[in-house]
């Protein structure tokens, strides 16, 4: 054997000990504060995210989220808004999972802005207890909630999972969710769904135009763009820019410069999941979401889903998010070979 061939052999071996020692040395803490309705999510004691689900809002949310490096992937508007963030949109609050029409009720767009006429045609979710905070190598958090009108009608219980796992570099969050029919209930294609991610202003896409956006109530909302920002989407299919928003992929990135790093964040789909590979309603202003249930109106009326669940029938969904910070945006490669581990969550 070459003195070369053996200097490889030497290198391999000892960068794999440092990533084992680094993962050995990973903790993650998962602490309820029960008064305040909140679970902190902490790793090696440094902030990773927190858990919100006071009634006061509209539905539960992680918000806000950190990557590796300390930066802050999350807007901070509504709760608290930072300088020269966007302040559309108020229902855009960290990480959610929703949907813009279950049997006529928006859950996406509910927040505090819609006029107290109109809140009778939106959805809450509420959450009824936190049932598992687990926090070691690698953290856990589990809830309840149930899917209501205005009225407390409950037309579905939800039981989520939260796995949050990484290292010195990447973070990952796999959400499992199971929704229950506690009556026949019909997800109306729509486009706004399912899960959402609202990004700091620094990882949206550069533009300087004003967008008006309009929600099926005939709610407006305005747009300001953001010609400083560094953004861009990419997908498993190649599609990148705008071009990612409608199109179906088994994963999608948004990367771009936030500080001295670039932070890249990919939502990875599940094989087990309805209307896979999903498609991205990835917009250019920060919103990020997977929207599997929306075929029509992102195939242009060609395919039509109206997913349905008679009473007391289940369905899951399972999305990982990985957050990586560093010199350079996550390869694809490395995101694919995310994806395929993923793919045996089932």
């Amino acid at each position: 054997m070459s003195n070369g061939s053996l200097h490889k052999i030497i290198v391999f071996i000892m960068c794999n000990i440092v990533a084992a020692t680094i993962m050995a040395q990973t903790h993650f803490e998962v602490k309820e504060n029960t008064a305040e309705h909140t679970v902190s999510v902490t790793v090696n004691g440094e902030p990773f995210t927190t858990f919100l689900y006071p009634d006061t809002l509209e539905k539960p949310v992680l918000y806000p989220i950190y990557a590796p490096d300390g930066q802050l992937i999350t807007r901070g508007f509504p709760v608290h808004p930072r300088p020269g963030e966007p302040t559309d949109h108020p229902h855009h609050l960290g990480l959610w999972l929703t949907y813009e029409n279950v049997n006529g009720l928006d859950f996406w767009n509910n927040s505090y802005a819609i006029p107290a006429a109109k809140k009778h045609l939106y959805g809450w979710i509420r959450t009824d207890a936190v049932t598992a905070a687990k926090g070691g190598s690698t953290g856990q958090l589990s809830y309840n909630a149930h899917w209501e009108d205005i009225n407390k009608n409950v037309l579905l219980t939800e039981q989520t999972t939260f796995v949050f796992s990484g290292d010195g570099h990447t973070r990952i969050i796999d959400r499992t969710t199971r929704l229950t029919a506690m009556q026949k209930v019909v997800f109306n294609d729509a486009k706004d769904g399912m899960m959402g991610l609202r990004v700091a202003h620094e990882l949206q896409l550069p533009d300087t135009a004003v967008k008006k956006f309009t929600d099926n109530k005939g709610n407006v909302t305005m747009v300001q763009g953001n010609a400083d920002a560094t953004g861009n989407y990419i997908t498993s299919e190649g599609k990148e820019g705008d071009a990612a928003w409608g199109t179906r992929a088994t994963w999608c990135m948004l990367y771009g410069k936030e500080g001295n790093d670039t932070i890249s964040i990919a939502i990875i789909d599940n094989p087990g999941n309805v209307g896979y590979p999903a498609y991205w309603h990835a917009r250019n202003y920060g919103l990020f979401a997977v929207n599997p249930l929306g075929q029509k109106i992102f195939s242009n009326g060609k395919q039509t889903l109206n997913f349905t669940l008679d009473k007391d029938k289940s369905v899951t969904f399972r999305y990982r998010i990985v957050i990586h910070s560093g010199s350079s945006r996550l390869s694809n490669e490395e995101v694919e070979k995310m994806s395929k581990a993923f793919d045996n969550m089932q």
